[in-house]
């Protein structure tokens, strides 16, 4: 979690912006993370030479490649003294550079950055901003993650429209039982900053290494593995560099309201481009309400008649998963349980139509600080046919951090015992329901109207407690009055 110095920081470079003339929020988010940007570009060039000169290798420069551009280093430009020409260089030089950095027309960090303008206006308020920038600690995926979502909250963007920024652990974790495979086409259809997505690119680097070696694995990686929509242009222009700061500067990134009527560029006509594409769905989508049916894809209305959107995303996912594939996404604990009918109808969908492996039912908290939102975890696979026989359920009450408001660390952390009992399937089979971990027949589910809570099906030892007789408790509140009063007694006679 981002500190009380952090936030701090991040305080006095709002206050920086604003009282320099960049009045709009998105202005100062935006001009905020080019900034970020061009230091942690710097700092990869950095660690790479770093890496160089340890193994005595004659360094190449991936970034920053000619002779002018290693002028545009972040570091570079916080030594230079004269503050006029830092600013002139960085508004005729740097900037126009990083625009075209990825020259690639069609990638996403070009697209979002076709339009961008640097907006802070003198040589001093930029100093100003840059030595405040300087100062941030920015040494893991966690601090950037959370420092942006401090960003975001104070725009007032966070949490509205039901939009939270998952966790970096519980990523890992749904990556983690996902496992991801080299030849799956991975999407994220409200991708936010691109956690998931990058995520699973570790996940590839770290598991199969060997594939890295392979050209039609590097062209299927490069260009076609990952795919994420968003209709925020903010957090695209985000998601966009956050990809290509992992090296995934041609993933298909991309504007797109999931949700809404798909149109290609040349007419009108719905061609509802994204049916059976993909091979895995890793989401975490925004809870926000209802839609109009006349804003929602026909196609999800033929699977639910719905208005909420996280039923109107799960009949996405169905829909858009090709026959095997997997999703692994965060849901409402409303969605687990509730009578309503279309709750129920796409809970059957998944159960009789589909194979349904797993429930996770995640405590509230997690999302704190912005949102007390009870969520779960649900892991299936589309099969068409159905395949639900049981289901793996999880009672999850910890991840490592407070559930309150400060998400401080803690020791009681589930996640690894949830991916070690999740690898080990067969050790689950004999588990009793007084467990964290157990599997329900599906026909019991079925039996109890589809409802997917793990309560529903924990057994809970109920320890009888004894209190004392109330004539007894009463003796002794009595006996509490009376020494009091002889306290008070005391003290106004000392008075």
């Amino acid at each position: 979690m981002i500190t009380t110095e952090q936030r701090s920081k991040v305080d006095k470079i709002w206050l920086d912006f604003h009282s320099n003339g960049v009045a709009t929020t998105t202005d100062v988010i935006e001009n905020f993370n080019y900034l970020i940007f061009l230091r942690q570009l710097d700092e990869q060039e950095t660690r790479r030479e770093k890496r160089a000169r340890l193994t005595g290798e004659t360094y190449v420069p991936k970034i920053f490649i000619t002779e002018e551009e290693q002028n545009y280093r972040w570091h570079k430009l916080m030594d230079m003294s004269n503050t006029e020409e830092r600013f002139k260089l960085f508004q005729e030089k740097v900037f126009p550079w990083l625009m075209t950095l990825n020259d690639d027309e069609k990638s996403a960090y070009a697209r979002y950055m076709k339009d961008a303008k640097f907006r802070i206006p003198t040589a001093l308020a930029f100093e100003k901003i840059m030595q405040d920038i300087n100062e941030l600690e920015l040494n893991d995926e966690d601090s950037k993650g959370d420092l942006y979502e401090y960003m975001l909250s104070k725009m007032g963007s966070s949490g509205i429209n039901g939009q939270f920024r998952t966790p970096r652990q519980i990523i890992k974790m749904m990556v983690a039982m996902a496992n991801p495979q080299p030849t799956d086409i991975i999407v994220d259809p409200a991708m936010g900053t691109a956690g998931f997505l990058v995520a699973a690119s570790e996940y590839m680097h770290a598991k199969f290494k060997e594939s890295f070696y392979d050209e039609e694995f590097l062209r299927h990686y490069n260009h076609e593995m990952f795919n994420g929509f968003d209709n925020d242009t903010t957090m695209l222009g985000i998601g966009a560099m956050n990809m290509m700061l992992h090296s995934l500067e041609s993933a298909n990134i991309t504007y797109k309201d999931s949700l809404g009527v798909s149109k290609d560029d040349d007419n009108t006509e719905n061609v509802d481009e994204d049916k059976e594409k993909y091979t895995l769905v890793l989401a975490n989508p925004p809870f926000k309400g209802t839609l109009d049916n006349a804003q929602v894809n026909p196609e999800l209305l033929k699977i639910t008649k719905s208005k909420h959107t996280e039923l109107l995303f799960l009949a996405w996912f169905l829909r858009s998963l090709a026959v095997g594939g997997r999703a692994v996404v965060i849901v409402p604990a409303g969605v687990t349980f509730s009578t309503n009918r279309d709750y129920l109808q796409i809970r059957k969908a998944i159960i009789d139509d589909n194979r349904l492996e797993a429930v996770i039912s995640m405590p509230s908290g997690i999302f704190q600080p912005y949102s007390g939102v009870a969520t779960a975890i649900l892991l299936f696979t589309k099969t068409g046919h159905g395949g639900t026989d049981k289901v793996w359920f999880y009672n999850m009450e910890a991840d490592g951090l407070s559930l309150d408001v400060r998400r401080t660390e803690v020791e009681e952390n589930d996640i690894p015992d949830i991916l070690a009992r999740w690898h080990n399937l067969d050790g689950e089979e004999n588990r009793t329901r007084k467990e964290k971990s157990f599997f329900v027949p599906v026909e019991e589910i079925r039996q109890n109207n589809y409802d997917l809570t793990v309560n529903k099906y924990r057994e809970i030892d109920y320890k009888p407690i004894e209190y004392k007789p109330a004539k007894e408790i009463m003796a002794s509140v009595q006996e509490h009055y009376v020494r009091l009063g002889e306290i008070i007694a005391d003290i106004q006679e000392k008075l």
